[in-house]
């Protein structure tokens, strides 16, 4: 697995909403089989910094990405 990104990185701030939400789009989508659902999950009005935050508990993008590349990488096995 890569390292983990980091909330800090500065590219996250990067991210647009729409790109956020295909990104929660994906983690629905990948991680259904793991029973892994965030129905109300949605690209937060708040941001820290200049990143925006998802909204199940105002989490960072970092999150999502990291939790992606989990089920990313365990979907190749």
């Amino acid at each position: 697995m890569n390292a983990p990104v980091e909330p800090h990185d500065a590219y996250l701030r990067t991210y647009t909403e729409p790109e956020v939400t295909s990104l929660l789009r994906e983690l629905h989508e990948r991680g259904k089989p793991f029973g892994i659902r965030w129905g109300s999950a949605a690209v937060s009005d708040v941001t820290i910094d200049g990143r925006l935050l998802v909204d199940f508990g105002e989490t960072s993008v970092a999150t999502v990405l990291n939790l992606l590349a989990l089920l990313r990488e365990t979907g190749q096995e």
